[in-house]
């Protein structure tokens, strides 16, 4: 039978009594998230923050060797994915039933800098017809030759973005590790070319909420779905793309902020520093590095320096080397060829003549690689060009041996 109240002072007291327990609930988790929150947050912990990106000062003209012509990367994402989409187009039996993914990965493979790139089912009744084969082949770019090789795999690749039910990637990684923060997943390849997915999970450092770092990847094998997790201290060689660049990018951001502490952030300002927009990947000593260019906060339109992260152990150097910002040196380089419309690529720092210096590629408006440019870090008024790299930097340093 239900509650009859006789009076509603009854009623009232019946209502308290029933509802204590999930207002009680209720009340638990709101001041948990209140206790987290403010546990979390910067203006008690800048020091934390400061602290998830350790943070060295290097010499660039002594650790930075100069690197060879055949080991720089010299296309972007969207470059290389140009080339790859026209690569397909030639095959028959793969164009009609699927598409390159708009993603791929930098990486060293074979001691050479490439992106790597997989396919995508066209559609859920492309997927339907080849989903007993899988995805038969991916595809790599080399960076240096611009060539694009096809890799068909004896076994198809099961696991993937594109595929559907318990095959979907992120459904099958969130069955299989359930409580684990995936940060970023990457399409990469071992030595052997054995496709793989490279799943970075993330951990809360600061408080119940904040201070996002990576403590270890799940490498899943594309082809066969075995999975094994490592820490990121005990994570294979050959994986490149650990710590992604935007996380490398949000902790260097936490540091010029807060290395002085909060309230110099706010008032006095002293020595705090932001990341230019824009970051760019180059490989040193068979491992990828992010690079990203450090300015103030004042917004002057120059660098004060740059920073080298590498991707998978999360190493990190300053180097002060006072200049243009990148987007500056692209101008400088865009001027120079203002007559041929073409668009420069996110530089890349290179050591040239032992001089840092910024490198282009010039792509037309089929996003094709037409010429090179070069540009010095601290006088962007010298501006090189040439059809090929070797003549870009035969002018680059005649022009540095002219400036003195």
């Amino acid at each position: 039978t239900g509650f009859r109240a006789g009076s509603l002072r009854d009623y009232v007291k019946h209502l308290v009594k029933k509802c204590t327990i999930p207002v009680v609930a209720l009340a638990a988790f709101l001041l948990l998230a209140v206790v987290g929150s403010v546990a979390g947050s910067v203006f008690f912990r800048a020091k934390d923050y400061a602290g998830l990106l350790k943070l060295e000062q290097g010499d660039f003209g002594a650790e930075v060797e100069e690197v060879r012509w055949d080991q720089i990367p010299m296309l972007d994402e969207a470059s290389a994915n140009t080339l790859a989409n026209r690569k397909l187009g030639e095959l028959s039996d793969l164009v009609s039933q699927f598409v390159v993914s708009d993603s791929s990965a930098q990486i060293n493979y074979k001691a050479r800098p490439v992106r790597v790139t997989y396919l995508h089912y066209e559609s859920f009744f492309k997927w339907w017809s080849n989903r007993s084969e899988g995805i038969p082949a991916y595809m790599i770019v080399d960076m240096v030759t611009q060539d694009v090789n096809v890799v068909r795999l004896k076994e198809g690749i099961k696991y993937s973005p594109s595929e559907y039910f318990n095959r979907d990637l992120y459904r099958y990684l969130r069955f299989h590790y359930p409580t684990a923060i995936f940060e970023n997943v990457n399409f990469e390849i071992n030595e052997e070319g054995v496709p793989y997915w490279v799943a970075s999970v993330v951990e809360k450092r600061i408080g119940l909420f904040n201070g996002d770092d990576v403590q270890g990847v799940v490498l899943l094998n594309a082809v066969t779905g075995e999975s094994v997790y490592h820490d990121v201290e005990d994570v294979p060689t050959w994986v490149d793309r650990v710590y992604s660049a935007e996380l490398v990018v949000n902790q260097y951001n936490y540091y010029g902020r807060y290395h002085n502490g909060f309230f110099n952030s706010i008032f006095g300002q002293r020595d705090v520093t932001i990341t230019t927009e824009g970051y760019n990947y180059i490989a040193i000593n068979d491992d990828v590095y992010v690079y990203t260019g450090i300015t103030s906060t004042g917004g002057d339109q120059s660098n004060i320096g740059f920073i080298l992260t590498n991707q998978r152990t999360k190493e990190s150097h300053f180097y002060s080397c006072a200049g243009a910002t990148e987007h500056s040196a692209m101008d400088s380089a865009e001027g120079m060829l203002q007559n041929l419309k073409y668009k420069a690529t996110f530089p890349l720092l290179l050591n040239v003549g032992g001089q840092p210096t910024y490198f282009m590629a010039m792509k037309d408006n089929a996003q094709l690689v037409k010429k090179y440019a070069m540009v010095n870090v601290q006088q962007y008024q010298i501006v090189a060009t040439g059809d090929t790299v070797a003549q870009c930097e035969q002018n680059y340093l005649s022009m540095l041996s002219r400036n003195g």
